[in-house]
């Protein structure tokens, strides 16, 4: 039997692990689970709770995105997208933390704005400019590292656009009002070169 992936279509983390796995030309079952659901039985395989979760073929299971596209990447040396070692490595494991920083405060925005468990007199705008406020100063940081070049690490994809690319994308996706596109034309180069590839173009959230 093939690995299984749990996860959901509007989570960009799942979504990051459904492009390596496709860049990876890996094989795998996709099992949708809501994890608001009232019904939802993430718990049996995360005990975190959370999407994605990698059920191996053994049983075993691997969750965090990060830990999952790593593991990932070893298990086949098509399009490999982490360096084994050294400098290179630390770099796209820096840019990956770096995007998953903008999706994490972008969800904590989100969640507070829009969470059914708060009325609308519980909810904190200073809480989500707070974390919208993080999000721009990471964009600053993305577009000022990526500078003029085609890739972040320069010529070759890696797991860093991956990484950046879902960022983009979930901005887009919740977030249409933000004007990251205005502001930061090297990121719209780099997002609109990747949705050119099916791995983007089939996990687009929609």
């Amino acid at each position: 039997m093939p690995m299984k992936l749990i996860g959901s279509n509007t989570s960009p983390y799942v979504r990051k692990v459904r492009i390596v796995m496709a860049e990876k030309k890996l094989d795998y079952d996709y099992v949708l689970e809501d994890v608001w659901s009232a019904n939802t039985s993430i718990a049996a395989a995360s005990p975190l709770g959370k999407v994605p979760c990698l059920v191996m073929e053994a049983g075993d299971v691997i969750y965090d995105s990060r830990v999952i596209v790593e593991y990932l990447d070893t298990l086949s040396p098509v399009g490999k997208l982490i360096p084994a070692v050294g400098r290179e490595r630390a770099e796209v494991k820096t840019w990956e933390a770096l995007a998953d920083g903008i999706l994490d405060a972008a969800i904590l925005a989100r969640l507070e704005a829009t969470w059914a468990g708060r009325t609308e007199g519980q909810r904190s705008q200073a809480w989500i400019e707070r974390q919208l406020g993080k999000v721009e100063t990471a964009l600053l940081a993305t577009s000022k590292n990526l500078g003029d070049k085609p890739y972040c690490m320069g010529v070759h994809l890696s797991l860093a656009d991956v990484a950046v690319g879902v960022a983009l994308g979930y901005l887009d996706f919740r977030f249409p009002q933000l004007s990251w596109r205005d502001q930061y034309p090297n990121l719209v180069r780099l997002q609109d070169k990747l949705m050119l590839r099916a791995s983007f173009m089939e996990s687009r959230p929609a």
